[in-house]
Order: C-alpha cells, then structure tokens, then sequence
C-alpha cells in the first residue's frame, strides 16, 4: 500500500497560518437573508452562555431596534458606553474603538458589521474597527445580512430593485473563524414584520411593498444559505487538505479579470469574485493602458483607480500593464502567471466594424490556448445612453484640485492639433500648386503625404486623418480634372485618391503609434533616472540624517508634496525629528495615526480607508523584520500619490528609504559591536598583562619583607640590605607600571593638559640619563645634539617620560653592553629624536603596531612589559601635534624617533653679566 507523504512547503505554510491565526483574535458571524431573521437575538443568547462560563464578554455596540425580547438579553451584561458624535446637529451613537482596546476584554459584541461610522470615527467602515479588534487578539461576535456581501451587491441590486450601498469585502466573511446561520422561513418573517417585531407599523407597510416582497425574501434566503454551503464546502476541503487525504484538483486554479474605463468593470469584477469563490481560486484584477487609453481624461483614469482599489478589498492582486497591443500584452501576461480563466466583457464591436478591425475576444479565443474564457454581458435594458450616464456617475465623485483647469487647457490642445491639421494641408496644397504643371501628379500627391506625417508626428492620430481626408479632397478638387469639382473624368483616379486615402491612414497610424511608444518610453526612462539618482544617492549617505534628507528631497521633487519621516524614540513611540525645522503644513502632522500606522504596519490618512478624514497620507516604512517609521505626505493632488504607476514608484521609494536606514543602522550596530570586541580585547590583554607583571614583582616583595620579619636576627646586615633593596627595585616596578596604566587612562579620558615652556634640550637628556644611569651601566652610550644650547617648547615632564620610555623599551629588548645612540636636530620649526641601537631590530611587519595598547614583541632578550610604554609615547607626541616612528637600520638594530612642531620662536638669550 502507498502510503502518500505530504508536501513539506504544505506543511510549513500550514505552520505559518496557525500561528497567524493563533495571535489574532477569532471572529464569529450571525449571518441571515435579511434584518429580523433573529441575528442579534442568537448573538446575545451566545454572550450570555458564554458569560455564564465566566469569560470575559462584554457589549460593545448592540442595537436592538426598540424590540423588547432582545433588549431583556442585554440585562446582566457589561455594556461599553457609546462614543457620542455631533453630526449636524444630531448626536450619533458610535461604537467606542479605544475604550475596548482599553479594556481588551477575551470577547466583545458588536452588532452591524457592514455599518458606515460617522465622520470623527478612526474607520468609515465597523468591519476595519472589528479588524483592528482581531489584531489585537479580542473575539468578536457580529452580524451580517446576506446583501451586504460586496461581490453579491449587482445581484442582490437585480433582484430587489434597490441598491444596497453599506457593503463589506467578502475577504472579512472569509477570514471568519465561525458563521452561524440564523434561518427564518419567509413567511413566519412577513408576519414578525407585520406584528412589528422588526420595524415600527408604518415603516413595515413601506418595507412589505418594497425590499421584504416575498419572492424576494425567498431569493435571499437562497444566496445565505447557499454562501453558508459554500462555507461548509470550503471548511471540509481545508479538513482533508490539513489531514493530507488526498489532493482537491490535479492543478489550481487562477483567474484573471480583464477590465476597462467603462461601466462594465465593477460588475467584471465582482463576478470574477464569485467565480474565484467558487472554484476556491487565486484571482487577479488587470488594467492595461495602451498609448490611446493614456490620454483618457484624469476622471476615468480615477474611476479606474477605484476599481482597482476595490478589486484590493475583494482580496485580488491588481496589475497595470502597459503596452501598445491589449490583446497581446493579456496572452503574454496569462502565459507568465499560468492563468487558466479569463473574465472579461462581451465585445462592443458589432457586424462590419467587427470584421473589418476585430475585437480583443476573437484574438484571445485564437492564440490563448488552454485557457478558458469567460464573456459577461450587460444587464437587460442597459443601452449606450446608460451606459454612458453610469460613466459619468463614476467619474463624478473624483473631483480633484486643479482638475477644470487641466480640462480646459486639454480641450484648447485638442482643437489646435486640427486646426494645424487644416493649415498643414493647405500648405501642402499652396506647394504642389506652385509646381503644378512641372511634376506629374503622383510626385505631387507626395506633398499631401509629407503633411501627414508632420501632422501626424506633432500631433497625433485623429489631426493626421483629417490631413489624410482633406489631402485627398484637395488634390481632386484643384489638380485632377474637371477642376474645381468633386467629379473625376477618369476612373483610374479613384485607384489613386484611394492608394493617397491608405497610405496617408496608414502612415498616420504608424506615425502616431510611434510618437506615443517614444512617449511611454520617455516616461519609463525618466521613471529609471529618478529611481537610479535617489538610489545613487541613498548609497553614498553615511547616516540616518543624510538619508532623511536625501529621501524628503526626492519625494518633494517626484509627487510635489511636502513630506517628512518620524521615527519612534526608545520606547516605540512616534515623535516629531528632533533638531529639525518642519515646514509649518507638517507640523500639525498627528502623531496619533501615524503611531497606528507604525503599530499596524498599513498605509492611513487621506485618500485611505481608514482615517480619511487626515489631512496627510501616513506610510510604513518597513523591512521584513519590522516598521523603521512613517512618511508623512501632504499631497497637492491625490492622482500624483494613487495612480497605478505613480503608486508603484512611491513603494520603489519605500523599499529603497528603508533599505539604506537598514543598512546604516546594521553599519551602526557592527561598528558598535568592533568597538565592544576591542574594548573586550584590551580588557584581556590588561588583565593578563597586569596579572603577570604584577605577580612578579609582588612575589619578591612579599618573599623579601617575610624573610625580613621571620629572620631578622638570622641575617647578616648585607643580607639584609641586599632584601631591602629588592622590595625596593620592585616595589618601583610596580609604581611604574601603575603609572602608565593611569597616564593612558588620562591620555584616552582626553585629561591632559600640557604645560608648554622653552627648555634646553641637553637639560632634559641629562635629567632622563641621570634616572636611567644605573640601568645603562655598561653599555657604550653616545648622545650627537647641535651645536650650542638647543631650546624646545615642549612640556618638560612629558617629554622625558618619552625618552624614558624609548629608552628603557631600547634596554629591553636589546642584549646587555649593546651600543645605544641619541642624536637631535633642531630647526627653526621643528625638532627631531632618535633612539637608535645594534639590537635584533623589529621583526617585519610589527613596525605599525609597536605603538599600540598592550602590543609586545616576542623575543628572546626581552624583559616582561605591560606594552603601554609606547603607546603613552605616541599619546604624548600625538599631544605636542608631532608623530612617531620606529624602523630597522639598514646597519641592523632599530631606530625610534619622533618629530615635534616648534610654533614659537626661541626667546633671545641677554649678555651674562
């Protein structure tokens, strides 16, 4: 028996749901075909069992429409106080948002969930405040009718006779964790409206002639219970998918719904979700602009827009494809997203025109191959007028700043390219006219051909078939005879004025094709030069600062809106940039949405669906891991931020912000990690250094001083000078050490003040070799200074700590009676020192490090060293604004020297009296 292993990405996406699902809160429906079906009745009498389980259940909005059977449930309940708004001088009961989040009770009752908040509320619609409920891991009980689904509206609209325009995406009915179907035969609900049990007795004689008519309560019944089994259907596949039965379908499904700027494309698109429903499909949504479809007017391109965005809400993935052939930028779109159905509407091209120009249907039904196609019709009684008025209706609720003004002026360009059309023609025919009589007339036809494709290059298709009809009427008119008649004498020139017709349509066609392609290449190519020079830009800031500024310039410059980016502090709140002066339109920018934005990692504010009563438009901007802040847009002109291609440029825009903050702040982290690791490092090497270096010399102390103390009267004086002056010598070691140790300290707290004065240097040498006398005993020392009695301005005590250090290092690390050399030159600006010897020298490649913290050669002759020695020589020089260097000679051994700036002159030496 074969035993079938399930899909690991299957069980890895199974994971990954779980968890999703496990954080978020679980959302339950009392869903029915109408109001009064008893919704909110089987909600309260849930509540109140679960109440009795002693869950936290409380009542966060339920109406009960004055019916006292439901108003006596509530009783026993906690009910959350309403949030009271003044519209108009009415006060509105709204559901509170923040007073449940505040309370965060495990379930919480809001009744009407396809209700429209009223303006002041954070959401228009009650779904996104159950959503944000959800987010927050809150249980919802709510209720729904059956004609407040989005992809039922058109056909709940055909049966009813009404349009029902509070309607929720389907998405939220899907994503519901339980739907309960609360069912009332039509019947027994006519005579609970008529025994005024749903409405008051007036407004249900209204409702019985009007929505509740009978057939209609049947047909809703019917959609309610058949969503329901479509529920259960959907429910059970998951069952069998979870348990790895066995597999649904061979191959999944994907749909495609192709719309247009027509009146179709709403209903194309609610269809396409009942059809993606129904085969439990991915679907996507696809505009595609052709160059003409480019120079629709900013209305319908905004009536697309809403589509599109409504599409978003149904759960499609929308597409904007540009190309100049429909036809074939569906066919190759399909072939690249294995779409297996195509939605779309049925051809408006009717009889000859059909045939003679085609129709994208017939085009798609002969090259897209294993793909079905779907045609959807208009609805019976629906006729160009209508559709035309429905347009406007669309169009109509888009009104923009600035937008008559652009129609105006579009207008005035539109009449101008004819009337240059005529004048082009006419000039064309006032230039064949002068050679009328020395040219045959098809060299001349040649003039009219050459004013069409002017025309048609300047101003496009329609002007240049008007150049290609007046062309040929002027050619027959003045140049074929009988003159100055439409009439021809010779039918062969109907051959000709017909070849003229063509070739001048055709040319046309071509010319104007070609224009608007270099137009849309234009555009693409200055789309690349703006990402490319923000990219460009991003890449060579060093810091959050420079990107900020960088990214404020760019937006500003590509979608003329004012902008600026907030970053939360460290307590995840959003604040306004501090040590930033913001321009005063921004400085009302609420902080309260953008904290929900940053929170919620979703886009709010203007032109939104949620807050849209904001002045500004609120952006995340996030990497995979988290939200990094909000951009706040002030926009001129919504077109410029929602449009499809300007949309996508924006998202480029984020992506690339919060791109170059990630990648300075991981630059920022790894920079402050190096420096920990170093900081570690030299923590170790001090403690092993001090760990040796002082067990030594405290070894001998302590071993001395108990011989001193145990054996006193057993030692001889000599012996006992000889145990003193060792607890002495390491005793001085230690001192040493300890000193260097807190110069360096010093020297990196930046706490050393140099006390500059002239000194002669021979009197600074001597008192260093007068310390080191004993140490150099034996050893061949010669010191080369200039002539006479050198001054240097230095800080005395410093620089002899300097020559100490050379030399005692020299001393250490060469064997003993080794020759040692000292030699000096000063100028009028500078003096230079070297300590040389005919020691090992400096093994290669520790030149550079000699004088870092804690570095130690490792040597035979060498004497134990914390490593400091030469680092506080480099601190000190670095502190007189010198340097310093160690080398090998090239006669063997090493040569440490250092040069330090002389800034003043040396004072004049007076006449010894």
């Amino acid at each position: 028996m074969e035993i079938e292993r399930p899909d690991p990405d299957e069980l890895l996406a199974r994971v990954e749901r779980d968890k999703a699902k496990a954080r978020r809160g679980r959302l339950k429906i009392f869903f029915g075909a109408a109001a009064g079906v008893g919704k909110t009745y089987a909600m309260l009498l849930a509540a109140r069992e679960r109440r009795s389980e002693n869950i936290d259940i409380i009542v966060g909005l339920v109406e009960t429409h004055g019916r006292k059977e439901t108003a006596i449930l509530l009783e026993g309940l906690e009910v959350l106080p309403p949030k009271l708004i003044n519209y108009r001088g009415t006060t509105l009961r709204e559901f509170d948002l923040d007073a449940a989040l505040k309370r965060k009770p495990s379930i919480i009752l809001v009744d009407e969930l396809a209700h429209t908040n009223a303006q002041g509320c954070r959401h228009p619609k009650r779904w996104q405040d159950i959503e944000e409920l959800l987010d927050a891991g809150i249980d919802v009980y709510t209720a729904l009718n059956v004609q407040h689904l989005e992809s039922l509206n058109d056909d709940i609209g055909q049966i009813s006779g009404i349009r029902v325009w509070e309607t929720v995406p389907d998405t939220v009915f899907e994503e519901a964790t339980e739907v309960e179907l609360v069912d009332l035969p039509p019947d027994e609900l006519l005579d609970r409206l008529k025994d005024g049990k749903v409405y008051l007795p007036q407004q249900a004689a209204e409702a019985i002639k009007n929505f509740f008519r009978k057939g209609n309560l049947i047909a809703l019944r019917e959609l309610a219970l058949r969503q329901t089994a479509n529920r259960v259907d959907a429910q059970m596949l998951d069952y069998r998918e979870d348990n790895s039965i066995r597999e649904i379908w061979q191959v999944s499904e994907r749909i495609m719904v192709c719309i247009g700027p027509n009146a179709m494309a709403e209903r194309l698109v609610r269809a396409g979700k009942r059809l993606a429903n129904s085969l439990r499909a991915e679907w996507l949504v696809v505009y595609v602009e052709t160059p003409e479809l480019q120079r629709l007017a900013a209305e319908k391109r905004d009536a697309v827009l809403r589509i599109l965005r409504l599409a978003e809400q149904l759960g499609a993935e929308t597409v904007t494809l540009s190309a100049p052939d429909m036809s074939a930028a569906i066919i190759k779109f399909s072939n690249e997203r294995n779409v297996t159905k195509i939605v779309m509407g049925k051809p408006t091209r009717r009889g000859l025109k059909r045939l003679l120009f085609g129709s994208i249907v017939d085009v798609l039904i002969s090259h897209a191959h294993n793909i079905n196609l779907y045609l959807l019709g208009s609805p019976q009684g629906d006729d160009d007028s209508k559709g035309t008025k429905t347009d406007q209706s669309l169009y109509q609720k888009s009104p923009l700043p600035g937008l008559s003004a652009k129609l105006t002026t579009r207008k005035k360009g539109y009449y101008l390219g004819y009337i240059w059309a005529i004048v082009v023609t006419l000039s064309s025919a006032l230039l064949a006219r002068l050679m009328f009589g020395r040219f045959e007339l098809a060299n001349l036809s040649m003039f009219f051909l050459l004013g069409v494709v002017f025309t048609a290059t300047r101003f496009g298709r329609g002007p240049s078939v008007l150049a290609s009809f007046l062309g040929v009427a002027i050619f027959d008119f003045f140049f074929v005879t009988p003159y100055y008649t439409f009439s021809v004498s010779d039918s062969q020139y109907l051959v000709t004025f017909l070849a003229m017709l063509t070739v001048g349509m055709v040319i046309s066609n071509l010319t104007a094709n070609v224009r608007s392609q270099a137009k849309v290449a234009a555009h693409r190519e200055r789309r690349a030069t703006v990402l490319y020079a923000m990219s460009k830009d991003l890449a060579t800031s060093q810091n959050e600062d420079e990107i900020v500024r960088t990214a404020v310039r760019h937006l500003y410059t590509e979608f003329s809106s004012r902008n600026v980016i907030l970053f939360p502090d460290a307590d995840g709140r959003i604040v306004y940039p501090k040590g930033r002066i913001l321009p005063e339109s921004l400085c009302a920018a609420d902080l309260s949405v953008a904290q929900w934005v940053m929170d919620h990692n979703e886009i709010a504010g203007k032109g939104t669906h949620t807050l849209p009563g904001a002045e500004a438009i609120y952006f995340p901007l996030s990497n995979e891991e988290s939200v990094l802040g909000v951009l706040v847009l002030l926009p001129v002109n919504l077109r410029r931020i929602f449009l499809p291609e300007q949309q996508k440029l924006l998202d480029t825009f984020l992506r690339q912000i919060a791109q170059a903050i990630t990648r300075v702040r991981l630059a920022e982290h790894a920079r402050i990690t190096q420096v920990d690791i170093e900081a570690e490092r030299l923590r170790n090497s001090l403690l092993s250094s001090i760990s040796h270096d002082l067990r030594t010399p405290l070894a001998t102390i302590v071993g001395s001083a108990s011989a001193l103390v145990e054996e006193d009267d057993a030692l001889k004086p000599e012996d006992k000078r000889e145990l003193s002056r060792a607890i002495y010598d390491e005793a001085q070691r230690m001192s040493s050490l300890v000193n260097n140790i807190l110069d360096m300290a010093r020297f990196d707290a930046g706490a050393v003040a140099l006390n500059k004065q002239w000194y002669p240097l021979d009197e600074i040498i001597g008192t260093v070799l007068t310390r080191l006398q004993k140490r150099l005993g034996g050893r061949p020392l010669s010191v080369k200074l200039p002539p006479g009695i050198p001054m240097i301005y230095v800080d005395a005590v410093m620089i002899e700590q300097v020559i100490m250090n050379l030399l005692e290092n020299t001393l250490r690390y060469t064997p003993e009676g080794s020759p040692v050399e000292i030699m000096a030159e000063v100028s009028s600006d500078a003096m230079e020192f070297s300590v040389a010897d005919q020691g090992p020298g400096i093994p290669a490649g520790s030149e550079n490090h000699l004088f870092e913290k804690f570095y130690r050669v490792r040597h035979e002759a060498a004497q134990s060293g914390v490593g400091l020695g030469l680092a506080i020589c480099k601190a000190i020089i670095g502190a007189h604004g010198g340097n310093i260097q160690a080398q090998n000679r090239p006669t063997g051994g090493a040569v440490f020297s250092f040069v330090i700036p002389l800034d003043q002159s040396p004072p004049l030496m007076g006449p010894e009296e």
